[in-house]
């Protein structure tokens, strides 16, 4: 059964594709999720990480043999370790946060489930975050997962989007509203 829709097109997508049917097979979705929202949370918090996944100046040898300890000290199992692997080897460890999200949306869907990405100018708490999935799921009709962003420029307010549906309740586009309101 073909659930990835127009993920295939991209180059991310792709790899992602990849990971989720490897994963689906071995019934390790749940593992190589888990291990996919490690990764990402290295990605946000840790720059030396963030470094080796996007410079170009370090070498595929080099990063193969950096991301191997990374996943060694961060528990990962072995289906994301070999994964970013082949990454480090390809010279695609920039694609990560791009792939991570096409994972998820393969999963999400696998799980008929909606994948949502939402973006906040703060971190919301689990209160939030518990309050904004009941009412995707009530508005959608089926559960909604969450990738939570940063994005300080918006001021306040969220952004979110499901699938082709984006709802922009951020201070920053009101604002800019107002102002066009205010020219014309």
């Amino acid at each position: 059964m073909d659930i990835s829709g127009g993920i295939q097109a991209s180059l991310s997508g792709r790899y992602a594709t990849a990971l989720f049917e490897l994963a689906r097979d071995e019934r390790q979705l749940d593992q190589a999720a888990a291990d996919l929202d490690t990764v990402q949370t290295m990605l946000r918090e840790s720059d030396d990480f963030r470094m080796l996944t996007q410079s170009p100046l370090i070498g595929r040898a080099d990063a193969g043999k950096a991301i191997a300890a990374s996943a060694a000290a961060l528990g990962l199992g072995p289906i994301a370790t070999r994964f970013l692997g082949v990454l480090a080897e390809n010279g695609r460890l920039r694609e990560l946060p791009q792939i991570i999200r096409a994972f998820r949306s393969l999963a999400a869907k696998h799980r008929g489930e909606a994948h949502a990405e939402v973006v906040s100018a703060h971190p919301l708490d689990a209160a939030q975050m518990g309050a904004l999935k009941d009412r995707l799921r009530k508005r959608f009709g089926r559960e909604v997962t969450v990738d939570a962003q940063i994005d300080q420029s918006i001021l306040g307010g969220l952004i979110v989007r499901l699938g082709s549906t984006q709802i922009d309740g951020s201070i920053r586009t009101k604002i800019n509203g107002l102002a066009h309101a205010m020219r014309s």
